[in-house]
């Protein structure tokens, strides 16, 4: 007698035969997807961290930095020079700039920076010759190209900075310490300080920052500890108001809001993808089960011990599951360079290569779905007699399958939660996907009953019998329509989520949005101003008088000296706020607690949740030396990524007697003399055009719309091959049932019909369960993590049951086409057979 084959024999034949027949295409697939989807996000995650703490350094100027909205105290700069520690000192400010009346005269607002010799400490400024500099010199300035192109100038043109004349020396291609904030509307103008003087645009009620940047050498460690913190403790005595101080730790650039939305998207896509793909991984490791009885029952009548069964399934699964692991890694790779493509100009470009984390985390997902919910329906084959194998029942799951399914699902769980980097976004996923699944189930038993009962003998013969088939395998229908579901939700979320986000985004920056700021304009020119908008057809989207008041009093007790619980509330309570007064709430925000009852404050939302206010507080505010103290009586929502002037604060009345000027948005007409004659009739007024900053935002916006959609087709994908794997998943039991009814004379036309009935209705049930589940799910994730004014939308369950329908039908009509097609002869035989 011949001894039993090796078992790295057996697995070895029986891979080969197996991926020959296609009995892991599927399988392949869903690990691969989801391994692909998670580590792209992953994969460009970790080289956006990598180069952050690369250029933290130079992110904030240097290794510590002190901003302050006051010039320092001579005092703190004898401090910063006993330190031993290298410095710069530099001030930052909005003002506006001109060529000179020779050439045009034209204005431009312009982010002022006034440097030191000593700048930049970490990093240097790239000009856009290639040529690597430190600071302009004295008589010299260096541009954004954007001053250029708005004034018509050129390098070594003059250009008036307040009551300076000086000559651009030099256009800025890279500001190492400009950090990231790509909707900053103004380009840069770099002088030297030593010029700062003669310009005369810094006075003692200027908005200007002050920024003390400080550097360590070999060994001053401890210095720069110590006078990090110095700093902070002076600024929770009061000592110095309105100062923050930045470290590398907490010095990364802010992210925008849109780029957030698109980060927690991306997420979500490769959350979702990986959960889909685990329910295609469990509908194929199931169909792989059922097409192996036989050959399990001949091993195991061959002498082959459950031991020995089991570990030459689990071996070959496992090289199945490296194998495309190993190949999602790849698609991943190649899908996160696609998506820097995309990004191009908002990410950098040269960014160091990925760690191994994201490799880990894709091998760990791929043997975590493999575990989970692969392995355990191929390991009930080994733990069947022979004689019940033959009896084609597929085993009690036994300890060790629980076991291993336990432990892959606690794995799968955790890795999901890393990749969500979110709690809300995983928890609120995770668990709406485990309560869908349990809905999906119920309901499906149920409506399987219904059916049962109500189809009756007046019923047409190929729908009694579609019933019937269905009622033959309810546990088969009722994972069928669970997966559909499941499927099918997941895309439904994604479009609706998806549609809210792009729409969020186009709102932010509508075609006919606001492109021009105007501030500064006196109470007494307001309706002149009107007059000259009114002549040119120009109406004022926004109209709103502005002041400026520092908040004092909360519930009559003193701001100064009191503990919030964050840093940013600290500042802001050290602050001048840019108030405001009207009748009526702005119409593009939203109500979200109290009443505009037309007295009090209304506050914005964030606001209130930062300083823990609440409706009924009082609320004192320092305004031009007057305190003017106010109850919170309404709280607003506002969207800070909108083209629109928003406010903090509003004192709810119509008229208010303090000192104001007016702030307003509109959007310029086509002929461009209107800014030059503004300008000329109101001098005072600073007119700021934003055109080329949204058409920047506009850009940066479309870059991330392409980024999402890319990583979206990653679900689609997934969720084609549930419906593919949940319909293959019955095609043994249809082939046996086919051959029976065609041996008793049904017809093909007949045998169709009752397919298509078949499909349709899962499909179409399955669809509708999904998408009223999908309107619960998808509000929680559009207000608890997308920040969405979520709105239901009554067509999604409509539309999803006609897709679910649809797309069952052509994933069934796909997987099955073969089954109706064979001969008569054969599919008698192989009944026989089996």
């Amino acid at each position: 007698m011949n001894a039993a084959p090796s078992l790295v024999s057996l697995v070895w034949q029986r891979l080969w035969r197996d991926a020959r027949a296609g009995d892991l295409r599927l399988l392949i697939v869903g690990v691969a997807l989801a391994v692909a989807a998670v580590t792209a996000v992953a994969f460009l995650g970790d080289r956006l961290e990598r180069g952050l703490q690369r250029d933290a350094a130079a992110l904030i100027g240097g290794d510590l930095v002190l901003l302050t909205d006051k010039a320092p105290a001579p005092a703190l700069q004898q401090r910063v020079q006993q330190s031993g520690l290298r410095a710069s000192w530099s001030v930052n400010f909005p003002s506006m700039v001109r060529a000179d009346d020779a050439q045009g005269g034209a204005n431009r607002l312009a982010a002022l920076k006034a440097v030191d010799g000593a700048y930049p400490l970490r990093g240097q400024v790239r000009l856009a010759d290639g040529q690597l500099a430190a600071a302009p010199a004295p008589g010299t300035v260096w541009v954004d190209a954007p001053v250029l192109d708005a004034l018509g100038l050129q390098v070594g043109d003059p250009l008036w900075l307040g009551e300076a004349r000086l000559r651009i020396a030099a256009v800025i291609d890279n500001e190492p310490d400009r950090g990231a904030g790509f909707l900053a509307f103004a380009p840069r103008v770099m002088l030297a300080q030593a010029d700062l003087a003669t310009t005369q645009l810094i006075q003692p009620a200027s908005r200007a920052t002050y920024r003390v940047a400080v550097a360590a050498g070999s060994g001053q460690g401890p210095a720069l500890r110590a006078l990090a913190a110095e700093w902070k403790a002076d600024i929770e005595a009061g000592r110095l108001r309105g100062a923050r101080v930045e470290t590398l730790e907490g010095g990364r650039p802010e992210l925008s809001q849109t780029l957030e939305r698109g980060q927690r998207f991306l997420s979500l896509v490769a959350l979702l993808a990986a959960l889909l793909s685990a329910v295609a991984v469990a509908l194929a490791a199931r169909d792989f089960a059922q097409r192996h009885l036989d050959e399990c029952a001949l091993l195991r009548v061959l002498g082959l011990t459950r031991a020995r069964v089991a570990a030459a399934y689990a071996l070959e699964f496992l090289l199945v599951g490296l194998g495309a692991t190993l190949l999602g890694l790849l698609g991943g790779l190649a899908v996160q360079a696609l998506l820097l493509q995309l990004l191009q100009g908002l990410v950098a470009g040269d960014l160091p290569p990925p760690g191994w984390l994201p490799v880990g985390l894709g091998l760990g997902l791929g043997l975590c779905l493999l575990v989970a919910f692969g392995l355990p329906p191929v390991l009930r084959l080994a733990q069947v007699p022979p004689l019940r194998v033959l009896r084609r029942d597929l085993g009690e799951s036994s300890r060790g399958a629980w076991g291993v399914a336990l432990l892959g699902l606690a794995g799968f769980a955790g890795l999901l939660m890393l990749v969500a980097g979110d709690a809300k976004l995983g928890g609120i996923t995770l668990a709406g996907f485990a309560v869908a699944a349990g809905v999906l189930s119920l309901i499906a038993w149920a409506a399987l009953q219904v059916l049962r009962r109500g189809v009756g003998r007046g019923a047409p013969v190929w729908l009694r019998l579609s019933v019937q088939q269905l009622g033959s395998r309810p546990g088969a229908a009722v994972a069928q329509v669970a997966a559909l579901g499941m499927g099918l939700l997941a895309l439904a979320i994604l479009v609706m989520v998806r549609t809210d986000l792009l729409d969020s985004w186009r709102a932010a920056t509508p075609e006919r949005g606001p492109d021009r700021f105007v501030i500064n304009l006196l109470p007494d020119q307001g309706e002149p101003f009107k007059a000259q908008l009114a002549a040119a057809g120009v109406q004022p989207l926004d109209w709103h008088p502005m002041f400026r008041g520092r908040l004092v009093t909360i519930n009559d007790e003193a701001v100064a000296g009191k503990k919030f619980a964050t840093e940013r509330a600290q500042r802001l309570t050290d602050r001048e706020f840019n108030l405001s007064h009207a009748g009526e709430m702005p119409g593009h925000n939203q109500t979200v607690g109290g009443a505009w009852r037309g007295e009090g404050l209304s506050v914005e939302q964030g606001l209130a949740q930062e300083l823990g206010l609440k409706l009924g507080d009082r609320l004192g505010f320092d305004v031009a030396g007057q305190v003017m103290t106010a109850e919170v009586t309404h709280l607003r929502k506002v969207d800070w990524s909108s083209m629109r002037v928003n406010f903090f604060v509003i004192f709810q009345q119509a008229e208010l007697a303090v000192p104001s000027t007016w702030i307003a948005t509109y959007r310029a007409p086509a002929d461009r003399g209107l800014d030059r004659r503004l300008s000329a009739a109101f001098p005072n007024l600073t007119l700021v055009d934003v055109s080329a900053q949204i058409a920047q935002v506009q850009k940066v916006l479309g870059q991330v719309a392409d980024a999402v959609q890319l990583l979206f087709g990653f679900t689609l994908a997934a969720g084609v091959v549930v419906l593919v794997s949940s319909v293959s998943a019955s095609r043994e039991a249809r082939q046996r049932e086919t051959a029976l009814m065609r041996a008793m004379g049904a017809q093909q036309a007949l045998l169709a019909r009752m397919q298509r009935a078949e499909l349709l209705g899962v499909g179409a049930l399955a669809g509708f369960l999904a998408g009223a589940l999908s309107l619960g799910v998808g509000a929680l994730l559009a207000r608890q993590v997308f920040d969405f004014a979520w709105q239901p939308q009554p067509w999604v369950p409509l539309g999803s049951v006609l897709g679910g329908a649809l797309l069952a039908w052509g994933a069934g009509w796909w997987s099955l086409r073969g089954v109706l097609r064979r001969p008569v002869v054969q599919t008698l035989r192989q009944a026989s057979a089996e």
